[in-house]
């Protein structure tokens, strides 16, 4: 294989390369030394902006390579970036890394993510009404496997589809969130799109739907919505919020707080069904014997037969 971009192309177009498009994980790797050789934490800032992609997936790369899924401890290597974070941001992220981003995130951010944390957040100086205003795009948490997200804002449309151990807590999210969820716990402080649960076979779900709009928003084939089922469960919902707030100072998690004997009762639980019966439960009790024989195998016992005397 030719693999010094010598060789014929059957393309007429200028080949795609950038050079000189270094990746910021390139410069974090440098600067995070002490801690990717287990000898302490760091603690790094750098502004960002959406060219820069994939931030945080080298870095997790070389962590799996040397620490296998464990990892590194929680926070070794705590990074704080201020802009807009091009597509995958923290795709793939293993234990032991925090990305806290002050600003917003394109498409497949958490993608695949393993571990470590994700952190999302308006700028300080932000005026809009961050519960109501987009932070991330689309496919966010895509087949993630664990970690944590937190995000002080709304996702676009197919939010934690295929998460299969991810947590997450977001104020927000558009159609089809929750697709196919095998595992985890997924949380949205606001409203969600069409769709949500269609095809969710594991983990647990929760909306804070104070406009009860969300059951016509929901797909129930495959799950049940309930609301918060005694204090247990409302410890945990609270718990969780309350990780929220202290991770991105979110007004809406602090509003819930502050209000939460009455805030409680505007959640739902949305869980898959369980299994009513095994296979084996449904198989026919009709004898075999009295049942016709489909005609294919008529059809196959006739050229056994003619087969049989030419051999004769």
């Amino acid at each position: 294989m030719n693999t010094t971009g010598t060789a014929s192309r059957i393309h007429t177009r200028e080949r795609n390369e950038r050079f000189g498009d270094a990746a910021l994980d390139d410069k974090i790797i440098a600067d995070a030394r002490p801690a990717l050789a287990d000898n302490g934490r760091v603690k790094l800032a750098y502004q960002v902006d959406n060219t820069q992609r994939d931030i945080g997936t080298r870095l997790s790369g070389l962590i799996g390579y040397t620490f296998g899924d464990r990892g590194l401890p929680e926070g070794a290597i705590d990074i704080t970036l201020n802009g807009s974070a091009g597509q995958s941001f923290g795709a793939f992220l293993a234990n032991g890394v925090r990305l806290r981003l002050f600003g917003e995130a394109n498409d497949y951010a958490g993608k695949g993510m393993n571990g470590g944390e994700i952190i999302i957040r308006p700028p300080d100086n932000c005026k809009l009404v961050w519960a109501e205003n987009i932070l991330m795009g689309n496919t966010v948490m895509y087949g993630a496997t664990g970690g944590r997200l937190f995000a002080a804002g709304m996702a676009g449309e197919r939010f934690a589809v295929r998460n299969c151990g991810g947590v997450a807590v977001v104020e927000g999210v558009g159609d089809h969130g929750c697709e196919y969820m095998t595992a985890g716990t997924i949380m949205v402080l606001g409203r969600t799109g069409r769709n949500f649960a269609a095809g969710m076979s594991g983990g647990l779900a929760y909306v804070f739907d104070p406009k009860n709009t969300f059951p016509k928003c929901c797909n129930p084939a495959m799950v049940i919505m309930k609301r918060l089922s005694g204090p247990e469960e409302s410890k945990r919902v609270q718990a969780l919020i309350h990780a929220h707030l202290e991770n991105t100072e979110s007004p809406r998690a602090g509003e819930i707080l502050r209000h939460w004997d009455e805030m409680a009762k505007q959640f739902w639980r949305v869980s898959p069904r369980p299994v009513k019966a095994k296979l084996a439960e449904k198989v026919a009790t009709v004898p075999m014997a009295g049942l016709p024989k489909p005609a294919t195998v008529d059809r196959f016992e006739s050229g056994v037969a003619q087969l049989a005397s030419k051999t004769d």
